[in-house]
Parts: structure tokens; sequence; C-alpha cells
């Protein structure tokens, strides 16, 4: 398989996605009479393709798609595009679900556990913020590692170590990365997991490896009987992988602006941006690229 140019990138997207859609759309079903003019695929594609190229804002990304009528004929007003995306919202983690199946580097079974900061509403807007964020959930929380507090939620994220994100779970900032990640991995068996200090629990630990077989690795603190040198260097090595998957969703995905007016509009956002971090790690395989720091190379110029 070739793909030399940003068409060539939107064509192997929308394959992918259509393939995908013509086994779940019985799962969507709509009143009235399905879409003629821009098909569920496309308009899937579009946001997708979308979220490659950096466009986090929908009137920038359907100002930019209007440029590209020869690919996507008919582009919907923001309102209509914007309605239609978030009823479609599962239908993108399904293909995200898919197109693991299809990744053979979804059977790694060492992993990295880790959070990102989410916020919804900088500090003087939050008296005046929507209520449809308190109802879901978000909250004042500490990031440790950028010594910030934020008005949102954290995205705890588990990535196998070729850097697919395994599985995720958005959580109120103010959750302990400690009990978001043990509800992440009850949900999987037969991992070994490496997290930071955040994550050492001997009781956590304990229930984890005798009840998914799961075996959770972490750093000692100071006070705390210390690993060899050659030990800790290769545990902070691999804990890279994450940190490069972070500046993945930060800098391409701009997963840390929130442009979204609610928590639905959030998480169908969210959802765009993972399902298609997994699609780009999907094709670098297909183009025989193994390194993922290779996945910002498909967001071709235009």
């Amino acid at each position: 398989m070739i793909i030399e140019d940003f068409d060539d990138f939107c064509l192997w997207m929308y394959v992918m996605v259509d393939d995908i859609w013509q086994a779940i759309a019985p799962q969507f079903k709509r009143p009235g009479p399905a879409p003629t003019s821009c098909s569920d695929s496309e308009l899937l594609t579009m946001a997708l393709v979308g979220e490659c190229r950096g466009w986090a804002v929908e009137t920038e990304m359907l100002s930019y798609w209007r440029e590209h009528r020869d690919l996507f004929p008919h582009i919907p007003s923001q309102s209509r595009f914007n309605r239609r995306r978030r009823h479609l919202l599962h239908a993108f983690n399904l293909i995200r679900q898919a197109v693991l199946v299809l990744l053979d580097l979804a059977l790694d079974h060492q992993c990295v556990i880790d959070s990102l900061p989410v916020p919804v509403v900088k500090f003087h807007l939050v008296p005046a913020a929507t209520r449809d964020w308190a109802a879901h959930g978000a909250t004042f929380g500490k990031v440790s590692s950028k010594k910030v507090t934020i008005f949102g939620y954290k995205l705890h994220l588990l990535v196998t170590l070729n850097g697919l994100i395994l599985d995720f779970v958005l959580a109120p900032a103010h959750a302990s990365d400690l009990a978001v990640g043990q509800e992440l991995l009850v949900a999987h068996t037969d991992l070994e997991v490496l997290g930071d200090k955040a994550f050492i629990s001997t009781p956590v630990a304990t229930e984890l490896a005798q009840r998914q077989r799961i075996i959770l690795r972490t750093l000692p603190r100071v006070n705390q009987k210390q690993l060899p040198p050659a030990q800790r260097r290769l545990h902070n090595q691999v804990r890279q992988i994450i940190e490069t998957v972070n500046g993945q969703l930060a800098e391409q995905f701009h997963i840390e602006l929130n442009h979204a007016h609610s928590f639905g509009g959030l998480c169908t956002r969210l959802l765009t941006k993972l399902t298609a971090h997994t699609l780009c790690i999907y094709l670098n395989r297909l183009l025989g690229k193994p390194d993922i720091l290779q996945i910002k190379a498909l967001a071709f110029p235009i």
C-alpha cells in the first residue's frame, strides 16, 4: 500500500471507516430517512481526518473541508455537523475497538498507565459555567506533573509499550490516579503494568495480582528500599512511552484544549481524537513504520 499525499490518506481513512460502519450501522437508527448528501461514513471520516490534521475547532475544520469538495462534495452546516457527530458518539469508539482487533500490538501484555489533564473551563469562568459540567462530575484537581490546578477531568490511559492506547477512563480532576487506575485495570487480566509513584499501594497491587493476574510495578519512594540503578533506568525509559503518547494527544490532537460547551460534546471530541490516534497507529503498521513517533507524518500538508 502506498500513501503519498493528503488525498490518499483521506481515501484510506474513508475505506476503513466505511467497512466498519456497514457492520455497526444498524445500532444507530435515527427517525426519518438516512442522509443522502453526506453519508455517515463521510461525516465520520471528515471528523477523524480533521483531528489528525489538528483542526480542533469545528468551524475551522468545516472551512478547510470546503476547500476540498473534490474529496467530500457535500459539507454540512456547523450545527448539523455537530448534531450528527454527537449522535455518532459511540460509533467512534466502536471503530476504535474494531481496529484494535486488527492490531497485533493490542496483544502486548506489558503496559504503562498514566493520566493527562482535560480542563473544560478556565478559573475565572467557573462560577458562570453551565451546570452540565458539575452534573457530570467536573471538579477542581491538581496536576502534579505541571504544578497547576484545573477545573474539569483527567483522562487516564492504559498504553502498550508500542504506544497503542488499549483502554481509557475519563474521571473528575480530583479523583486519585490510584483509585481510577484500579478501576481501569479491573477490566483486564494477565498484564504487567508500570505506573508512577501515585500507584504505590501494596493492598491494590496484591488485589490486582490475585484477582486479575496483573503485576503493577512502580518505583519506590525515597524512604523505601531502592531498585538497582539499571532497573530504575529501564523503568524510566519505558515510562517515556506514555509521555510520548501524551505529547501526541496534547500537541497534535489538542486533547487538553476544550472547545465543547457540554459534557456530551466533550466526550464526542475525545472519542474522535482517541480513535484517530488508533487509526494512525494501524496505518503506520501497514506502511511498515513501527516507530510511534511517525504518527505526526500522517498529517500531510495541503
